[in-house]
């Protein structure tokens, strides 16, 4: 089935502000054949994004992000949350696309902004939906060769109320977290156990072995 086997009798926006939300009334193809009754469905509508875990072969480091998220801080508020979880979450450098941008610039653009850092190549990882049982949005995600700084920093936007720290690790390190259950969002899951699998074949591309320069 395809999007041809949908049909909306209805379509109306009864939220926008920083982000928007439609309400839909359709209906769809069955498998068994025949169509389903109408159904009214609300859909969070907060455009597209893209992510780009960092990585320096030279190295061996992997750049991530600290910083606070309002999602986070709202869902610790329910009970399947300890004490001590955090709502400054580690993560991938990340960002919303905007008219006019394809996703590798804006994983390009955010990774400076984010992070000071320069892509050198990039490789396309994956697109994915990220919930679509509740929102459009998708999630385009890269691997970006960069020179990793050595040491953290503090970066972001004002005017966008960034406030975002850089954090400098050996890829067995990240592994450590999101085996701890450190990492706790789907961005940096799929994109650092992608990384497990592949990392290998990007060093290989990018001319680095495992050891990184000038080790012993």
């Amino acid at each position: 089935m395809n999007a041809d086997d949908v049909e909306v009798t209805e379509k109306t926006t009864p939220f926008k502000g920083y982000f928007r939300i439609d309400r839909y009334r359709l209906r769809h193809k069955l498998f068994e054949g025949g169509w389903s009754g109408e159904m009214e469905r609300e859909v969070f509508e907060r455009g597209h994004a893209v992510t780009i875990l960092l990585f320096d072969p030279e190295q061996d480091k992997l750049v991530f992000i600290e910083q606070f998220r309002p999602g986070a801080f709202a869902a610790l508020a329910s009970p399947w949350f300890d004490n001590g979880t955090s709502p400054w979450l580690i993560e991938c450098v990340a960002g919303i696309i905007e008219p006019g941008e394809k996703p590798e610039g804006v994983a390009r653009r955010e990774a400076v902004e984010e992070a000071d850092c320069a892509v050198s190549d990039i490789i396309s990882v994956c697109h994915y939906l990220v919930s679509p049982g509740a929102t459009s949005e998708s999630m385009f995600v890269y691997c970006g060769r960069v020179k990793a700084p050595k040491s953290g920093g503090i970066h972001g936007l004002k005017e966008e109320h960034e406030n975002i720290r850089v954090i400098v690790v050996p890829p067995d390190e990240a592994f450590r977290w999101l085996d701890e259950g450190s990492i706790v969002n789907a961005m940096t899951v799929i994109t650092l156990q992608w990384f497990r699998i592949h990392g290998d074949e990007v060093r290989a591309r990018w001319g680095a072995s495992k050891t990184p320069a000038g080790s012993p």
